[in-house]
């Protein structure tokens, strides 16, 4: 009976102190974790600080490219009447080319999916020049290439840029 009375002793020492010992490791986990969170949170607030601008930067590059691959403005800057229409459509297009590779690096802070719209954007403007150009024929100038492409322009409606330029200006904006 003596050992009985021992091992109830020693039970009522044990239970308590391991029911305190579980209760200190709940709370020392939970202050921890806690802890990590906060951690992660002000992380997370430091990248914002430090990326945030770089973003914002690039949404604007990007957005000035798909204004200057635009059908319209890429025309106006390009405009070369006199000039044959074959040689306008190189000079047309090698812009487009040169203003993509200016800002492909631009990528690396946007989405996925909104690079995918720019890229898709450069590569319809591109469509329109050439198929403005294979309906003009050999003796064409570049009024009748800029006049095609216009007539092309306002048969398609809203244009892939002016789409990409939306979704731009919406993810943008979901960053604040």
């Amino acid at each position: 009976m003596e050992i009985t009375q021992i091992v109830f002793q020693i039970a009522l020492i044990i239970v308590p102190a391991g029911a305190v010992l579980m209760t200190a490791v709940y709370f020392i986990r939970r202050e921890s974790e806690k802890e990590m969170r906060n951690a992660q949170i002000e992380l997370k607030k430091e990248r914002q600080k430090f990326f945030l601008p770089n973003r914002v930067d690039a949404y604007q590059r990007a957005i000035l490219l798909m204004e200057r691959v635009h059908p319209n403005s890429l025309v106006m800057r390009h405009n070369n009447p006199g000039m044959p229409a074959s040689a306008m459509q190189l000079t047309l297009l090698e812009a487009i080319r040169n203003e993509y590779e200016h800002n492909i690096a631009q990528q690396m802070f946007i989405s996925q999916s909104a690079w995918d719209l720019v890229k898709k954007s450069k590569d319809e403007t591109v469509k329109i020049v050439h198929l403005a150009g294979q309906q003009l024929d050999a003796t064409a100038t570049g009024m009748d290439l800029s006049s095609k492409i216009f007539e092309i322009v306002g048969e398609i409606g809203e244009l892939p840029s002016e789409i990409a330029v939306r979704a731009l200006k919406e993810e943008v904006q979901s960053l604040f």
